[in-house]
């Protein structure tokens, strides 16, 4: 077994806290970039009133691929077994929490998960035979649970 030449992981971290730098700084620089973007379409539209166009700019825009996360009905039968395995009562939010943790999707990305938050709410409200219940906890809070 070939040892390390040094005990310490300064090279390591030295490395990686540059890396770090770097993509922030790429993505201060992608975000700048975007709201300049953002100006020049706002002052094209600004443009094209002046000239007198007077037709629907968003439906003149390119139709967007759709990002597609669950499938019919997989949202729904995620929510039933995470609060089966639960067996206790949960609110969305950490309904949601597990689903992404389970899925090993980023659980640091706050807007996905505020998100999957509003989309669990709603899978469980319109569930169709009342397998899932709503209560509220001692805070107020609405939880869900099953059977």
């Amino acid at each position: 077994m070939r040892r390390a030449r040094t005990d310490t992981f300064d090279h390591t971290i030295t490395g990686l806290l540059t890396k770090r730098a770097d993509l922030f700084n790429e993505a201060e620089t992608i975000r700048d970039r975007l709201a300049e973007i953002r100006n020049d379409i706002d002052a094209l539209d600004r443009s094209l009133s002046v000239l007198g166009y007077d037709g629907d700019l968003d439906a003149a825009m390119p139709r967007q691929k759709r990002h597609v996360i669950f499938g019919r009905g997989e949202l729904t039968r995620q929510v039933l077994s995470t609060l089966r395995a639960a067996g206790k009562p949960l609110t969305s939010r950490q309904i949601a929490q597990e689903i992404v943790s389970a899925s090993g999707m980023d659980a640091r990305d706050r807007k996905f998960v505020s998100d999957l938050t509003k989309r669990v709410g709603k899978a469980c409200r319109q569930y169709p035979d009342g397998t899932i219940m709503k209560a509220t906890d001692s805070h107020g809070n609405v939880v869900w649970s099953t059977f």
